[in-house]
């Protein structure tokens, strides 16, 4: 089911690129990622730029914020649930506790632009209240029913004791550290606020320690900035807790997100289908039906002439016999299209074989598998490396290509490679993009290594069962 969907290999000006959604992963030809990244190289190493870089002080922020957030979302909770639960025994309790959840979930909200802002963690909404039919009763059902409103409640019960934790060892951390690292400084100008002639680190009725003299203090200032450089990956790590806790508790559920990705799957196997029916239509209605419709013409025709003139009447017999041989290879090419019968009977080594025995440049195969894959996904990687195959014999100006396919644990592993221009084109529209999608409704994925200039490596991942 080779089809051509325009230029596949022309020049493709970004290097590296990621394109969520249609499984598209490309790769470019340097494959540098700097610390930022945009491929910028920093002079100073990560760990000495760290406590001066904007993500870090955005992080601290966000700790810092969180112990005010936290206390007032748990009071919020505490207070309107345990209220809800007393008035239970009445009507009251019901209204109350659909506020505390609804509540709740606007806390979620503001957290989700909170986290957005200063962590750069994009959560997408969760779903949203399914009510059957409107009114307050329904929206009341429809909030305390909803799995989403509870994991509300629980972020908001779990946010609080680990936002005092975070504050208290971040905060100490960060004053630790820079009061330690910049004691030199104040003990210089402010001599008379640092005890007799130094900081003093023990005292009591018969003796005193204070640190007065230049080894003390250049050890106390490299401790400090032990302290200062440990902080920022000290606080990262905190926030990562508070990362997993916001996209766990605050997003779309697991379920709900299957579900959706189904949906979609589901639309894109439903256009495929019919995309792939519309095209064994026009095949058939432009191909070996019209040649079938002349040659009932030129029987009919030589049926008549046969009496008259049986040398023409033979010619004409000839000539249909030549359109019958063209309309069973057009009609025997198209079967090979819906599904060949060499993938049924011998597997993927020979389908994948004949393919390349038809492709334009020499292709060599190389299929690694003891067992055969599911039926639907042997269909489906087929069809893949003909269209890439299709493609390098159009687009790739290529002297040269292979096929390999393997199985990784649970994976089938296909890989398409030539030695053409590349620039492989991914953009929408193309065949790339809808092939990506195809694999995508299985599944799938489809990376796309292709440097302009060449050589063009395209590796496809398909599920061992589905």
């Amino acid at each position: 089911m080779a089809t051509d969907h325009g230029q596949e290999y022309g020049h493709h000006p970004s290097g590296t690129g990621i394109r969520s959604g249609t499984g598209i992963r490309m790769s470019g030809s340097d494959g540098r990622d700097g610390a930022d990244g945009r491929g910028k190289r920093h002079r100073l190493p990560a760990a000495l730029r760290a406590p001066v870089e904007a993500r870090s002080w955005r992080e601290l922020g966000y700790v810092l914020l969180s112990l005010p957030f936290g206390i007032t979302l748990f009071v919020w909770a505490v207070t309107t649930v345990s209220l809800g639960a007393g008035l239970l025994v009445t009507f009251l309790g019901i209204p109350v506790l659909a506020a505390a959840l609804a509540g709740c979930r606007g806390f979620g909200a503001l957290e989700r632009v909170r986290a957005r802002a200063l962590l750069g963690l994009e959560v997408a909404d969760p779903e949203p209240l399914r009510m059957r039919k409107p009114g307050a009763f329904a929206w009341m059902g429809a909030v305390l029913k909803s799995g989403t409103s509870w994991r509300h409640l629980l972020y908001a019960v779990l946010q609080f004791p680990w936002s005092v934790f975070s504050f208290t060892v971040a905060v100490s951390f960060w004053t630790y550290g820079w009061a330690l690292l910049t004691y030199p400084l104040w003990f210089w100008v402010f001599p008379a606020y640092v005890g007799q002639g130094g900081l003093q680190l023990y005292g009591d009725a018969h003796h005193s320690v204070y640190l007065d003299n230049p080894f003390e203090i250049t050890v106390t200032a490299l401790v400090g900035l032990l302290f200062t450089l440990a902080t920022p990956w000290i606080v990262r790590a905190l926030t990562t807790v508070d990362r997993l806790l916001v996209s766990g508790l605050l997003g779309p559920s697991r379920l709900s997100a299957r579900v959706v990705e189904l949906e979609s799957d589901r639309g894109v196997v439903v256009d495929t289908a019919a995309a792939d029916l519309r095209r064994i239509e026009r095949d058939l209605h432009d191909g070996a039906q019209a040649r079938l419709v002349a040659l009932a013409m030129d029987l009919g025709l030589a049926k008549e002439k046969l009496r008259e003139d049986p040398r023409a009447a033979a010619r004409m017999v000839d000539e249909a016999h030549g359109e019958v041989k063209t309309a069973l290879r057009e009609l025997r090419d198209l079967a090979r299209g819906i599904h060949p019968a060499v993938l049924t009977d011998r597997g993927l080594d020979a389908a994948l074989s004949s393919v390349a025995s038809r492709c334009t440049v020499p292709v060599q195969v190389e299929v690694d598998l003891t067992e055969r894959p599911a039926p639907a996904i042997e269909g489906i990687a087929y069809f893949t490396v003909s269209e890439l195959l299709q493609n390098i014999s159009k687009h790739a100006r290529a002297t040269s290509a292979s096929v390999d396919v393997w199985r990784a644990e649970d994976r089938l592993m296909l890989q398409v490679a030539d030695n053409g221009m590349g620039g492989a084109d991914t953009s929408g529209g193309s065949g790339l993009a809808g092939l990506a999608e195809r694999l995508d409704a299985v599944d799938g994925i489809l990376v796309v290594d292709s440097p302009p200039g060449g050589p063009t490596r395209v590796t496809a991942e398909l599920p061992w069962r589905r």
